[in-house]
């Protein structure tokens, strides 16, 4: 019998890959450490066809097109416009006030990426592939910007000072700034992030898609280092069409629903109480609502309960899902039957600890056993709308790194 490996290599070679074959094996987990991973998510979030004699022109095709994306959103006033154009500009053709308006959506970017997974290296070391041909880097261009919303100020003495504003992100949280000509990883997100933002404006950005990027570009990036230098355009791509089967879960008016969060939420714990009634029950009890825990499990894929190996195992079985996600809500009730002791005899802040900061000693394995056996006994969902469910908790802090 092949393996693993040689099984996804040979359905891999085919020029019409066998799309259940190769769903199924995907599904099974894609080996570490063969340089197979990012080319079967590319496939799985549709970058990829499965016509594999189209991959080059495909390729070819979006890189270029992602180039051309860098260089007319990224753009620098300063050397743009016909030269009657100034900042204080109050023309809505004005691409100052574009440039105002961006800044404000790119400040949260800023804010975000810095902080991306602090427990991993890697984003805070430079890319080998910096985009040297941009007009402008966002890092300076947030960083004028804060400078330009000081004030002045006297101090007692009569020596005039620069006063910071309001604190937009936390000075602790910024990682080291490496010298002129290089970008870290963490600055190639927030350039990816961007161009989403501006090619999408009706979603444009929302904290917490910087979690979902995160693991697709890092994925990239070491598990093929002969694609590393088409890792950004590949990620935007794939990012982009995550997000355009996820995104509901990102728009407030869109909560309550049959496509928002709160449809989802209810579907797992509609699932949870067929399953488990007692856990089900004593959660109720205890008045734990879904949107406690899950709505940062659900929206974020559990990127934030997870270290990032375990994460690339789940998202293996994530995108291969043919039911696309509904998986996902299978393993989050795995992950709350996995802990039936500890919820059950748990009082609410014991709960509460269990389920926003999942035991990091789990072993993913046993869940998505469990997970698979959940999924199996094809239980039907008819949810019951959760009691209290709050808008959308992007808003609400309830994002963080697993292990702060």
């Amino acid at each position: 019998m092949s393996t693993k490996k040689e099984h996804l290599l040979d359905l891999l070679s085919q020029d019409i890959i066998n799309r259940d074959e190769f769903e199924n094996a995907c599904f099974q987990g894609i080996p570490d450490g063969c340089g197979i991973r990012s080319t079967c998510w590319k496939v799985l979030l549709n970058y990829l066809p499965y016509e594999k004699t189209d991959w080059d022109d495909v390729l070819h095709k979006q890189r270029n097109a992602y180039t051309q994306f860098i260089k007319t959103m990224i753009v620098d006033p300063n050397n743009a416009g016909d030269g009657h154009d100034h900042p204080l500009s109050s023309s809505p053709t004005s691409i100052w006030t574009g440039f105002f308006k961006e800044n404000e959506v790119l400040s949260q970017i800023d804010k975000d990426v810095r902080r991306l997974c602090p427990d991993l290296s890697f984003f805070q070391q430079p890319t080998k592939f910096p985009a040297t041909f941009c007009s402008q880097s966002l890092r300076t261009r947030v960083e004028q910007a804060n400078l330009q919303s000081m004030s002045v100020t006297s101090s007692k003495s009569g020596r005039s000072e620069l006063k910071k504003p309001k604190k937009k992100y936390n000075d602790d949280d910024a990682y080291q700034i490496l010298p002129e000509g290089q970008e870290a990883h963490w600055e190639v997100c927030e350039r990816i992030l961007f161009i989403f933002a501006r090619l999408n404006p009706g979603i444009s950005y929302v904290q917490g898609m910087n979690e979902i990027l995160g693991p697709i570009y890092y994925t990239f990036v070491t598990d093929n280092r002969d694609n590393e230098e088409f890792a950004e355009a590949d990620a935007f791509f794939c990012f982009t069409g995550l997000m355009s089967e996820i995104k509901d879960n990102f728009i407030k008016i869109l909560d309550f629903s049959q496509c928002g969060i709160s449809h989802n939420m209810d579907q797992l714990m509609c699932l949870l109480r067929q399953c488990d009634p007692q856990l089900y029950e004593a959660l109720d009890k205890r008045s734990i609502k879904p949107q406690f825990f899950s709505f940062r499990w659900i929206t974020l894929l559990l990127s934030q309960d997870f270290l990032y190996p375990e994460i690339q195992r789940l998202w293996d079985s994530f995108f291969a899902d043919q039911t696309r996600f509904q998986f996902l809500l299978h393993f989050c009730c795995a992950m709350l039957v996995a802990q039936r002791t500890r919820l059950i005899n748990g009082d609410f802040i014991d709960n509460m600890k269990v389920l926003q900061r999942y035991p990091i000693e789990t072993d993913i394995y046993q869940l998505l056993q469990l997970a698979c056996q959940i999924r199996d006994s094809k239980l039907v969902l008819h949810p019951v709308p959760c009691q209290e469910t709050t808008s959308s908790g992007l808003f609400n802090g309830l994002f963080r790194s697993r292990n702060k």
